[in-house]
This record gives C-alpha cells, sequence and structure tokens, in this order.
C-alpha cells in the first residue's frame, strides 16, 4: 500500500537570515541598515543573473516599497517607479529594486536609470557549487531529510543550479522518499527528476 507523504515541512520564507550569502557578506549587511533606516539613501538597486538570489532578497524586506525585475516595467510602471523614489527622497521613505543588469544598461527611460543609480548598487554574485552543496545540505537537515554526499553532487552536475529549483527538487525528494518508503537514494533521484521533467 503506497503511503501518502503529508506536507510536514513548510516551505523555508525568504528571510536574510536565510540567505545564503557567498561573496555577498557586504551586500547582506548593507541590506539589514537599510532596512533598519541606518543611512541616508533612500534607494538600493540589485542586479544580477537569474537565480542568484535578488527575488529572495527582496522578500526578505518586506515593508519596504520593493521592485523586482525591474527591467521588463512597461512606461506607466516605469513613471510610478519614478515617482515613488521622488517621493521616498522628500518623505524619507525606503526604495529597494531589483534588474539583471547595471542601472545604465537597463532598457528603461533615461531619467529612471538615473534614479536607480542615485544611491547603492549591488551586484548579486552568484553561489559557488561548494555554496550551493551548502545550502543543500542544510535544507534537508531543515526537512529532516538524509540526503548522501553522492546525491548533492550529482544534483549539482544534473540540474538547474538556482535556489528555489534546487530546493522543489528537495520537496519532491522528499514526498517520493515517504510515499514510497525508500531511503533518499540515486535511482529515487533519477525516478524523481523523471517525474518533474514529464
Amino acid at each position: 500500500m503506497k503511503q501518502l507523504a503529508l506536507g510536514i515541512s513548510p516551505p523555508s520564507q525568504p528571510t536574510l537570515e536565510n540567505f545564503v550569502p557567498g561573496a555577498n557578506g557586504e551586500l547582506l549587511a548593507r541590506l539589514r541598515e537599510f532596512r533598519a533606516g541606518k543611512f541616508a539613501d533612500v534607494i538600493l538597486y540589485l542586479w544580477g543573473e537569474a537565480g542568484s538570489g535578488k527575488s529572495h532578497l527582496l522578500q526578505a524586506c518586506a515593508g519596504l516599497h520593493a521592485v523586482d525585475d525591474v527591467e521588463k516595467l512597461d512606461e506607466a510602471s516605469q513613471i510610478e517607479l519614478f515617482n515613488a523614489i521622488n517621493e521616498a527622497k522628500l518623505c524619507g521613505g525606503k526604495v529597494l529594486v531589483a534588474g539583471n543588469a547595471p542601472p545604465a544598461q537597463l532598457p528603461l527611460r533615461e531619467d529612471l536609470k538615473s534614479r536607480l543609480a542615485w544611491g547603492l548598487v549591488y551586484q548579486v554574485k552568484a553561489l559557488t557549487d561548494g555554496e550551493r552543496a551548502e545550502f543543500l545540505r542544510a535544507e534537508a537537515g531543515r526537512r529532516g531529510m538524509r540526503v548522501p554526499e553522492e546525491i548533492i553532487d550529482y544534483l549539482l552536475t544534473h540540474v538547474r543550479r538556482d535556489l528555489s529549483t534546487l530546493g522543489e527538487i528537495l520537496d519532491e525528494l522528499d514526498r517520493a522518499s515517504l510515499e514510497k518508503q525508500r531511503q533518499i537514494t540515486l535511482p529515487l533521484v533519477r525516478d524523481v527528476l523523471k517525474d518533474i521533467e514529464a
């Protein structure tokens, strides 16, 4: 009889504490100060490749005016963000924005690009494979899973390596392991990956 797995490991909510910093230690410290209102800049702009953790950081700073994927904004949304930055400057607010390139390289209105460069600009650096492995170990531990090192190595060479994808795969492995009452082994991982692709 197949055992149904209950969702007993809630997904971790994005926080600054559970962000794997890698080479982004200084950025994390600045974000904490920015969120706490400890410096005068009204805007902090983050940029980096997809999967580098920008969305995690924006969600972790709930309460700030935050705009993700700024490069995708239409004309009306660009004007809205421009006005929000100006209003923050007048009223002492904070605006946190993320995009896929430095301000000067964004396909946006010139006046908005200059506003985005007003404050601190940080590149969110992607994690190394060692840091991704550390993330997998920590997330597996949080879920109460025993994931052998060979599985971690396999995942880092066979799937997309952004943290949200790796987290989703761990969720599926956890579920499959419980339902099938099997240890987490390479054959189980291959089965789960086939199911995900299907």
